[in-house]
């Protein structure tokens, strides 16, 4: 179940058809910290009652960061043939809530990149869309490249670009910390810095199903501890320590006396219909060996049971220490073909920049902006950056490549609206309808076309028909509210070149003039944001 939720949350970054949104969107929306910056009152309620009645379930289910630490660890685990390499370690309480405070710091003074940083669902959005989505779309370009040589257009390339250098940079550290601590030591980051897994972790504490170590059972083998990811279980204090447990119940599954119990705080430790039996103290032992003797010949038999069994665990050591070479091979591999599916799009893309092979394109260039611009459905600026919290599927699902993340230190990696390889289409609504937190909310396609984001200003000094003589209105004819016409340059000269007169009442800042201006590197028109958006 939680590899099955890690692999759609993950396609919702890496598909760019819209087909996984249609149904699993919902999944970003359950998600803890955006359900509740969208004040999605049930959905955090839902999970605040999960919790409280069988723990922190939704670590190990639900959050897409946590099930990624498990997949490392698990990896780990095989990889270095120690399943039992765990070992129990004291909470670091002070440094829980120390940036706990300080996450809830940063929401209230607004300041999202900081809190983008420590946010879970965030921090796997972040490496999906930025380190697995490349690879994803230029396999799909292999796929169409020989798809095309087929006659066949069952698959159609896509661009791969680099949409900002310091969210990849932080994605990459971000991921190599993350694999680190759980190749080694499993969830030391999710019951360490996570702010979520604090909140969840406080709530743990009150959760009415928990697993109960019986000590009249327990032998004091400490393997509950040595399989504890988590690194919660004193085995021998006999405590667990519920607010970092994620219920994964692995210390169930592998407790050879079955002396670990998942049931109810408020189960009663004396059963009625067993006379002078007691689970919890070693006194209970002591009594239940004298009355029943026939419970401790099945104990005796159970260990042997596993004595027996211990022989063939050991005698496939062998076959699990042959299969590196096998991995090695597949790696290479691996790395080969994405090396030549890479090379084969940055070819694709260096033809691209030739204007029919004999002259280069200059890319156009990001005007000075002096107000960013936020997506229509943001309301406005202070709206966005207060509930956006970076997660990039907003700017995964952009089909024009409008959205990209910003580079500004304060307002690092949340989206901003940029018109160099497309503009903002009326007829698309997509970001609306994905964004988990309500910084984009959801508007129909009448509604977009009613709200004014920007204004366009028009720069004499790039004008193709005054610094070259010639016709143009690229402008106005893909104006898709009519909101620039063509005059002419000189008053009362009908023959002179025409140059565009932008109407700033009927702008609602979509970016069609600044992308499909000729001018290069930078257009003669462009938007300029506003900081509160308006309908016209």
């Amino acid at each position: 179940m939680a590899v099955l939720s890690l692999t759609l949350v993950t396609l919702l970054f890496l598909d760019f058809t819209g087909t996984v949104h249609a149904w699993f969107s919902w999944l970003a929306r359950i998600q803890f910290l955006p359900a509740v910056l969208a004040l999605h009152v049930e959905i955090v309620v839902a999970l605040v009652v999960l919790t409280l009645l069988f723990g922190r379930v939704y670590c190990s289910v639900v959050c897409p960061l946590g099930i990624f630490q498990d997949v490392v660890s698990w990896l780990s685990g095989r990889r270095r043939g120690k399943k039992s390499r765990f070992r129990y370690s004291p909470a670091l309480t002070w440094l829980r809530y120390a940036v706990l405070v300080l996450f809830v710091a940063a929401l209230v003074a607004g300041v999202g990149s900081l809190a983008a940083l420590l946010a879970p669902y965030s921090a796997y959005g972040r490496i999906a869309s930025s380190l697995l989505a490349p690879l994803w779309a230029w396999g799909n370009n292999a796929l169409a490249y020989l798809a095309e040589r087929m006659d066949s257009y069952a698959f159609y390339e896509t661009d791969v670009w680099l949409k900002s250098l310091s969210t990849l940079l932080v994605a990459v550290a971000t991921v190599v910390v993350l694999v680190v601590l759980a190749w080694r030591n499993g969830r030391t980051y999710c019951n360490t810095i996570c702010p979520v897994g604090t909140v969840l972790g406080l709530l743990s504490r009150y959760a009415l199903m928990r697993p109960v170590i019986d000590t009249s059972k327990c032998t004091g083998c400490t393997l509950c501890a040595r399989r504890c990811k988590a690194s919660c279980i004193d085995a021998k204090a006999h405590r667990i320590d519920y607010s970092r447990c994620v219920v994964c119940m692995d210390c169930l599954d592998n407790c050879r006396e079955g002396a670990i119990r998942y049931e109810s705080r408020l189960k009663h430790r004396h059963s009625p219909g067993a006379k002078g039996e007691i689970t919890s103290t070693t006194t209970g032992k002591t009594s239940t060996t004298t009355e029943n003797p026939k419970t401790t010949i099945g104990k005796t038999s159970t260990t042997t049971g596993f004595a027996d069994a211990a022989p063939a665990e050991t005698a496939a050591v062998p076959a699990t220490a042959s299969a590196p070479k096998g991995v090695d091979t597949s790696r290479r591999q691996f790395l080969t073909t994405t090396a030549v599916v890479a090379g084969t799009a940055l070819l694709h893309a260096q033809q691209k920049k030739l204007d029919g092979g004999l002259a280069t394109i200059v890319d156009k260039q990001p005007p000075a902006r002096r107000t960013s611009l936020t997506p229509p459905g943001s309301v406005g600026q202070r709206h966005f950056y207060q509930h956006c919290t970076a997660c990039q599927l907003c700017v995964s699902v952009c089909p024009n490549g409008v959205l990209r993340p910003s580079g500004n230190v304060v307002r690092l990696m949340q989206p901003e609206m940029s018109y160099e390889r497309g503009y903002c289409r009326p007829e698309c609504t997509k970001c609306g309808d994905v964004c988990p937190t309500g910084a984009i909310r959801p508007l129909t396609v009448a509604d977009k076309t009613a709200v004014k984001i920007g204004r366009a200003v028009w720069i004499r000094k790039n004008c193709v028909p005054l610094t070259d003589g010639v016709e143009c209105g690229n402008c106005a004819r893909h104006c898709p509210t009519g909101a620039i016409q063509m005059v002419p340059s000189v008053a009362g000269d009908p023959s002179s070149v025409k140059i565009p007169v932008v109407n700033e009442e009927r702008c609602i800042g979509c970016g069609a003039c600044e992308n499909l201006c000729p001018a290069r590197p930078f257009s003669a028109i462009y938007v300029e944001g506003i900081e509160l958006h308006r309908a016209v």
